[in-house]
């Protein structure tokens, strides 16, 4: 096995994880072209996001389990190769009901790659050292916000939105063949549960422990106030405030850096700090910034100069919370990390699918865009309050606290 810390392997994990949000943001631009070109309406468009997260949601579900029955390596590259198929599939979509039908499968297999990557972290790291090590990944996952609608847009100016597509599957190609020489099996045939159906099983474990579900919904409630930014920023800064395509990827590209600034402060912080200790002042500052941009929204102070720049100061907290949630939820249960896993993807999928497109039936406004944001921040603050001890006299202390059932495999990080 080559050493877990190397750049190149964390490049290699971070691009896995990023398949699926490389995947929603390279196509982001060309929304309003979908509309025109497939004689649809905008809210049948942002399906295409939508459904892509419910098919994300659901493959979160069925490859968790099964690579903690089988291993991480080949559900991995069997989703790759899928991902590809389901990119030419999209590229000759005829109409907008097939083209989110397509992009559900993608979805669905886009999962088995980004859920094996958080369940080799797991299989390695714990606490501290995993909220550090997904913070390093957050460094290459920052550069699909960065660098995805730029190349989206740069592609559907000078061909059209299918030829995304195209690009999307060499993203796959590429994939397939850095895992296959550069992705080790770290799951032990020893560790590895015996059947499928007690594989399914561990979801009862994991929905029992109280903690771990309250950890799981604050990645997905951030996940939500995300999603909402990418799925309405199209429409919002385009639409309302007059950005021209380019513009907006631009105006993109620099959340990114925001983004993936935030990721790497948080990795800093996490050599002084707990996990517990940064969730507990990051998650209220996010939302207060949400707030903010809500307000800014709703009275039209500052125009498009306010928004951005609050916008890129939330966005900039965005990867802080989550990353120490899931930290802190996956260390529960490293006997079965690719169902945790999965727990958390799914959450991270399902609830932005079904709460981002509120934004587009308030009419892609930016009030409307603030609004969901600020309820899912403050969403993510209540149950932290009421579901985990974390405000509580020593309860950061608690939560950072190993569980007594990990054995000393569990919290070797090599």
């Amino acid at each position: 096995m080559p050493p877990l810390r190397t750049h190149r392997y964390v490049l290699m994990l971070g691009a896995m994880c990023a398949l699926g949000a490389f995947s929603f943001d390279v196509y982001l631009p060309n929304l309003p072209d979908v509309v025109v070109d497939l004689g649809t309406t905008a809210t049948m468009a942002q399906f295409t996001m939508t459904f892509m997260l419910l098919g994300g949601a659901a493959g979160q579900l069925v490859i968790g389990p099964l690579s903690d029955r089988f291993g991480r390596r080949r559900p991995a590259l069997i989703g790759a190769a899928c991902h590809v198929a389901a990119c030419a599939l999209c590229a000759f979509a005829p109409s907008i009901i097939v083209l989110i039908g397509f992009r559900t499968v993608m979805g669905f297999f886009n999962a088995s790659v980004g859920v094996v990557a958080m369940a080799v972290i797991r299989d390695r790291f714990v606490g501290r050292d995993a909220a550090r090590m997904i913070s390093r990944l957050m460094l290459v996952i920052g550069a699909a916000p960065l660098l995805a609608p730029s190349i989206g847009g740069l592609v559907g100016q000078y061909f059209n939105w299918r030829a995304v597509f195209f690009v999307l599957g060499l993203y796959g190609v590429g994939l397939i063949v850095a895992m296959w020489f550069g992705l080790p099996e770290t799951l032990d045939p020893s560790r590895r549960l015996r059947r499928v159906g007690s594989s399914f099983a561990g979801y009862g474990t994991l929905l029992r422990d109280r903690y771990f579900v309250a950890l799981a919904m604050v990645p997905a409630l951030f996940s939500v106030v995300l999603m909402t930014y990418v799925i309405a920023s199209p429409f919002v800064l385009q639409e309302q405030y007059g950005l021209s395509k380019m513009g907006f990827a631009l105006a993109f590209a620099i959340n990114g850096v925001g983004l993936i600034g935030g990721a790497q402060v948080n990795a800093a912080l996490v050599k002084s700090f707990s996990s517990s200790q940064i969730l507990r002042v990051t998650a209220p500052a996010s939302l207060l910034g949400c707030a903010v941009l809500f307000a800014l929204g709703a009275t039209g102070a500052g125009g498009l100069i306010s928004v951005l720049v609050v916008l890129f100061l939330v966005l900039s907290m965005q990867n802080a919370s989550p990353a120490n949630a899931a930290a802190l939820a996956l260390t529960r249960h490293g006997e079965r990390a690719g169902t945790a896993a999965a727990c958390l993807g799914f959450a991270q999928n399902v609830l932005p699918a079904l709460v981002s497109p509120l934004v587009g039936a308030m009419g892609n406004h930016a009030w409307a865009m603030g609004l969901v944001m600020s309820t899912a921040s403050l969403c993510a603050v209540i149950v932290l309050v009421v579901a985990t001890p974390l405000y509580r006299h020593g309860g950061a202390a608690a939560l950072d606290r190993l569980p007594p059932d990990l054995s000393p495999a569990d919290v070797d990080i090599g």
